[in-house]
């Protein structure tokens, strides 16, 4: 079985050597993401919860790029650059999902200059 990079224009283009996503299969599995624009390049604010909906936003665009949706997500593994922002990435997260909701880990990490959070995912599709 082949495993086939997964792109879209929708996400930001990857910055090093990783694919956006990698589908082998019917399993997806995403690359964290963050609150940057794509059209941009830019972070879009300072705010944990703008930055989390965009990172979710980014996912859903890369997805829904391999053929899914947020509802084929059956785990999510969540950074956050301080423990007193959860509460903020929570909120938004529960936007993006309904119940059954992926398994979820979050992790307090040193992200990247300015970024409050990043996200990463593994789907499995239909069929």
């Amino acid at each position: 079985m082949a495993k086939t990079e997964i792109s879209t224009e929708l996400a930001p283009t990857p910055v090093a050597s990783y694919s956006q996503a990698v589908r082998l299969g019917n399993t997806v599995y995403l690359a964290g993401q963050g609150g940057f624009d794509a059209q941009t390049g830019k972070l879009v604010g300072e705010d944990v919860r703008d930055q989390t909906r965009q990172t979710l936003q980014n996912l859903k665009y890369v997805v829904e790029a391999a053929g899914g949706n947020m509802n084929d997500l059956v785990t999510v593994r969540v950074f956050i650059n301080e423990h007193s922002e959860f509460e903020g990435m929570n909120e938004v997260y529960g936007e993006f999902f309904e119940k059954p909701y992926p398994a979820r880990t979050t992790v307090s990490a040193g992200l990247g200059l300015g970024m409050k959070v990043e996200i990463d995912a593994v789907a499995v599709l239909a069929g």
